[in-house]
């Protein structure tokens, strides 16, 4: 696993040569997967996708990535470090998955230090708000956190939202959180800067991305998987090849590593870098507001 940083400078080089997905970020016309749509068709158009996927969402992700997603987003929340008491922003994470493990390392710190007088405190001060455009998606999470024992936790809030417009106020959130969503939003530098605004100075901003695979050999295996084995998962178990053809699209006309962190620099965060996991599959990014 590969840990890189990127500066404002190296950010600055970066922008004349994006590649032709991401120029695409300052145009009028947007990308649905391989598809030119124009920009307010693609927020309809990705809500649509996710309606139809809500139901399976978490099967499929089990199928598609060999459970490894659940991985990758404990190593998200190891890399934020969440604390007692903190405000955190969870955005598109409708199905609570990441949420729930925030909570969950919150809840082992307050075990291990014995913190049983406080708790009750600590409970009332803890927020972590998951955001989500799509209300299925949210149905979905609200369903587990009732399983999960979770349906009257206090500081557990879903809130039907835009990444690209929030409705939280200026520097309020400790973190903010984005796992397998960014890449749907129609202006990136949008959301982007909507995550800078909200968090308060110190903030962290994680982003979990599917990103691009630069080794020769496992790019050519992760190519036949995308395209062939993903949409036919879909349709065999979801009855929905298109939205997961969408889907694979839509990975590879994300920005690479590099262009993306420089995207998240010219935002405003400081001390950017990234981690590729399993060759570039998918990588965290990261970021601090100072």
């Amino acid at each position: 696993m590969a840990l890189r940083s990127v500066t404002r400078k190296l950010g600055s080089k970066l922008l004349p040569r994006l590649s032709p997905a991401s120029s695409l970020l300052h145009s009028h016309a947007t990308s649905f997967g391989f598809k030119e749509v124009r920009e307010e068709e693609k927020s309809q158009m990705v809500g649509n996708v996710f309606s139809n996927v809500a139901s399976n969402y978490d099967t499929m992700n089990d199928l598609m990535s060999a459970g490894l997603h659940r991985l990758w987003k404990d190593r998200l929340v190891s890399k934020l470090n969440p604390f007692p008491g903190m405000s955190h922003l969870d955005v598109a994470g409708g199905t609570g998955d990441v949420a729930f493990r925030i909570l969950d390392s919150i809840n082992n710190i307050k075990r291990r230090a014995l913190l049983s007088v406080l708790e009750d405190d600590l409970e009332e001060e803890t927020k972590v708000y998951v955001c989500d455009i799509n209300p299925n998606m949210l149905n979905v999470g609200k369903k587990r956190a009732l399983q999960r024992g979770l349906g009257e936790d206090k500081s557990l809030l879903w809130v039907e939202g835009d990444a690209e417009a929030l409705s939280f106020r200026d520097n309020t959130m400790d973190g903010y959180t984005i796992a397998f969503g960014i890449r749907n939003v129609t202006h990136i530098e949008k959301a982007l800067s909507e995550a800078y605004r909200v968090l308060k100075r110190g903030g962290r901003f994680l982003c979990l991305e599917l990103s691009h695979v630069d080794v020769p050999v496992f790019k050519d295996f992760y190519d036949f998987y995308s395209f062939s084995v993903i949409p036919t998962l879909g349709e065999l178990v979801a009855g929905d090849r298109d939205s997961y053809q969408y889907l694979v699209e839509s990975i590879r006309r994300f920005p690479p590593q590099e262009t993306f962190a420089s995207l998240i620099a010219d935002a405003g965060f400081q001390k950017v870098e990234y981690e590729n996991l399993v060759g570039g599959v998918v990588a965290i990014h990261s970021g601090l507001k100072i």
